[in-house]
């Protein structure tokens, strides 16, 4: 609409001419718009926006010493009316040297207040640095409609004097050994935890090719069991039928001889003693013979004694003859079933001699010898 203006969000619409409000030169308007008559009234703009302005100056501390110290101001026109009309009066016809008188007044103030510290305070309290030229230098920014927002130190320099270097180089030293000692146990750690990985490698390595034995020992073991079972089978069924032929043979061994002792060693050894009797029994009739021959006067008793002992003897033989023998201590046992023989026939021979010597026996009686079969095994 013609004459009618709208200022923006971050600007203050000064409109003068005409009737003044509480002796302001100018109406403020802000947030809205206004009617502004042509030729009878003049517009003029004035921003809110926030400005930075950035101090470099070079100041002196509390020791004499040299700093030069960079800072920088975030201000704006306040948003009261009153703030308005004050910043207005004074940097509408020039809104660029609110930037530069702000840089003045924050210059001045942070001298005064550099001048009141040491070095190390400086440098170790910016923060308080900047709280006291803020608060020194708010009332006077007040004044000119200003209000400022935040103040940074950005830089502390001593001007190659080294005394910042100086004062610094303890804490750089203990920072730069604690920093070693980080280090070095950062890279022992990382040692540590090398070779704990590689005696791990090592150990899952040696463990991997233990069980990789462990199961090849088993697969060869189980392969070798496999091939050898069917022989080993063969060779078990094979003993087992070789124990049994050999058992068999033993226990028909052991038959056979019973047999052979019982068929032919008994009836061998029973006729070897038979003849052997005999072969005693002649050896005797000999002796008496000889004997016999010697003596005059019984000549024809010994012949008839003589040749009864043959008789006498075959007749005890033929007793064992017909025995059932059995011989408990071989050769020496049919030794002694002989000589029990051969005693027996020279007991009657001197029976029979001694009959013949008794005074009631005549002359002509005959002598009558009963032999009495003995049995052996008596």
């Amino acid at each position: 609409m013609f004459g009618y203006k709208v200022p923006a969000p971050d600007q203050a619409m000064l409109i003068s001419g005409g009737r003044r409000q509480g002796g302001a030169p100018f109406r403020v308007v802000t947030g809205h718009g206004g009617f502004v008559m042509p030729f009878v009234r003049k517009v003029r703009f004035l921003t809110l926006a926030m400005i930075e302005a950035e101090v470099v100056e070079t100041c002196v501390t509390r020791q004499a010493i040299a700093l030069n110290v960079r800072a920088v101001i975030a201000f704006k026109v306040g948003n009261d009316p009153e703030s308005i009309v004050n910043a207005g009066q004074r940097f509408l016809s020039d809104q660029n040297q609110m930037s530069v008188l702000t840089g003045r007044i924050f210059a001045g103030h942070l001298r005064s207040i550099i001048g009141s510290m040491t070095v190390e305070e400086i440098v170790t309290e910016r923060q308080k640095l900047a709280t006291e030229v803020l608060d020194t230098s708010k009332p006077e920014m007040a004044k000119i409609g200003l209000i400022v927002d935040s103040l940074q130190i950005q830089s502390i320099d001593d001007l190659g004097s080294g005394y910042i270097e100086a004062m610094s180089a303890p804490h750089k030293a203990a920072i730069q050994r604690q920093a070693q000692i980080a280090q070095a146990q950062a890279t022992q750690t990382a040692q540590q935890a090398q070779q704990e990985a590689a005696r791990l490698q090592a150990e899952y390595a040696r463990q991997t090719a233990v069980v990789q034995a462990q199961y090849k020992a088993e697969i060869d073991r189980a392969q070798a069991e496999a091939a050898q079972a069917g022989p080993l089978a063969q060779a078990g069924a094979q003993r087992e039928v070789l124990a049994a032929q050999t058992e068999l043979a033993q226990r028909a061994a052991e038959l056979r001889q019973q047999q052979l002792v019982a068929e032919v060693v008994r009836p061998a050894e029973a006729e070897a003693e038979r003849i052997r009797l005999l072969a005693i029994a002649e050896a005797e009739r000999t002796r008496i013979l000889a004997e016999a021959a010697a003596s005059n006067d019984r000549v024809a008793l010994d012949r008839m004694l003589i040749d009864q002992l043959p008789q006498i003897v075959k007749e005890a033989a033929r007793g064992l003859a017909g025995a059932n023998v059995n011989v408990l201590n071989g050769a020496d046992g049919l030794g002694e079933i002989a000589a029990g023989l051969v005693g027996q026939g020279l007991t009657i021979l001197d029976s029979v001699k001694r009959n013949i010597g008794a005074p009631s026996r005549q002359r002509d009686e005959p002598i009558v010898i009963d032999v009495e079969r003995q049995d052996p095994a008596r």
